[in-house]
């Protein structure tokens, strides 16, 4: 078998054989080559796996984003995407093959970040990726879709909430590409965990919707000044359900706002919001705290560390502190143990022979990198070993993020 970079005269192949893996047929790009959610790959980072008599039997490739990680840092990451074995080669090395292949060629481009959505997920960890971001589906029965007035309105810590002076204005999808392409750009920059949408994507109409061609309507929020500060995006199906693809604001005013408008909206049953952040106030906000359903709680953004001490010291941190963590990478079969300490929200890594303060593997590396899972509910759950009093406390502690990381782009 051999594993060969693909070029554009392969993309019919590669989309062929990626589809017959998952026991699918493509659909039909556009004239334009757009309109069909794989019309932003980028061919000369994909692999086909090819047996020795010529045949595709595996695919895999990436994309080129920016991750926002903790402090408002984006930086370069591959996200995998497009993995699938044909049945007839399956369980016979062939995945292991592409993923080896594909990490040393991230590390030959110099990067130390690799992220994916988990198809499955027992198949990730063992290649050393870990969840790092969540989300949920919240169900809203309209009736009971009335917000609260803010308890504490008008103070210091939440002066907006209950004060909007904006206002949402209803679009079509297809008259607002440049204000929600600018408006989500604006928001992932200051997100962690949030992924870039590059302008090829809107462009070719890739991806789920709003990107793709799919009908919908989009509410836009503008601020006083009349600056688009957020979007949601919504239809509404044959039962009545109002389903928003994602509600995307650069701040609470706004995002409270866009609630309040599809929660309000005439001849709904019920309201799905189908990407909300574990610890976003949209409960909270509800008058009836009760009637938001929790019908899907997932993990969506899996982290890879392809360098620990680059990666380590590229996010930002929020306290002083210094931890000896002993990483193991069995996958790639190395090992490593790292002095990081934190000074001033820039942190320092290097290798060391001290005793460390904990020992984990890579993949709960990336569960713990961005901040959304704390290395103590590891530590408990029997995957991260604590070798001292205090240390899961501190890691804790270290690794907290301004903002809990989310990441809504789906690829």
């Amino acid at each position: 078998m051999e594993i060969r970079p693909t070029t554009d005269q392969d993309l019919d192949v590669f989309v062929d054989t990626l589809h017959a893996a998952f026991g699918l047929f493509p659909d039909t790009p556009a004239e334009d080559g757009g309109g069909v959610w794989w019309a932003a790959f980028e061919m000369d980072r994909n692999l086909l796996a090819v047996t020795a008599d010529g045949r595709p039997v595996g695919t895999a490739g990436a994309y080129s984003f920016e991750l926002t990680l903790p402090g408002e840092i984006p930086t370069p990451v591959s996200g995998v995407t497009a993995v699938g074995v044909l049945p007839s080669h399956r369980r016979q090395g062939v995945l292991s093959a592409m993923m080896r292949h594909q990490l040393a060629q991230l590390r030959a481009r110099g990067e130390f970040l690799s992220v994916l959505l988990a198809s499955e997920a027992l198949i990730y960890r063992r290649f050393g990726y870990g969840p790092a971001t969540y989300t949920r589906r919240l169900k809203i029965p309209r009736h009971q879709g009335t917000l609260a007035v803010p308890r504490a309105r008008g103070t210091a810590d939440a002066p907006q909430t209950g004060s909007d002076t904006g206002t949402v204005e209803l679009l079509r999808r297809a008259d607002c590409g440049e204000i929600m392409e600018e408006v989500y750009d604006r928001y992932r920059r200051a997100q962690p965990g949030a992924l870039s949408r590059p302008h090829r994507w809107w462009a070719l109409r890739a991806g789920q919707p709003p990107i793709s061609p799919a009908p919908r309507h989009v509410a836009v929020h503008r601020d006083v000044d009349g600056v688009p500060d957020g979007y949601a995006s919504y239809s509404v199906g044959e039962s009545r359900t109002l389903t928003v693809d994602e509600t995307i604001a650069t701040d609470d005013a706004a995002h409270t706002a866009l609630a309040r408008f599809v929660l309000g909206h005439d001849l709904v049953n019920e309201v799905v919001f189908k990407h909300v952040a574990p610890d976003h106030p949209l409960r909270w906000q509800l008058a009836d705290f009760r009637a938001a359903q929790v019908n899907d709680d997932t993990d969506w953004l899996w982290v890879r560390l392809l360098d620990v001490p680059r990666a380590l010291t590229a996010r930002g941190w929020f306290m002083d502190g210094e931890l000896v963590l002993d990483v193991d990478d069995p996958f790639l079969g190395e090992h490593g143990r790292y002095l990081l300490t934190v000074r001033d929200g820039k942190a320092d890594c290097v290798p060391t022979d001290r005793e460390p303060d904990l020992s984990l593997g890579v993949s709960d590396l990336g569960s713990v990198y961005l901040g959304g899972t704390a290395p103590s509910t590891l530590v408990r759950a029997g995957h991260i070993r604590a070798h001292r009093p205090g240390a899961a406390a501190l890691a804790d502690a270290l690794f907290r993020a301004e903002r809990s990381p989310h990441c809504l782009h789906w690829f």
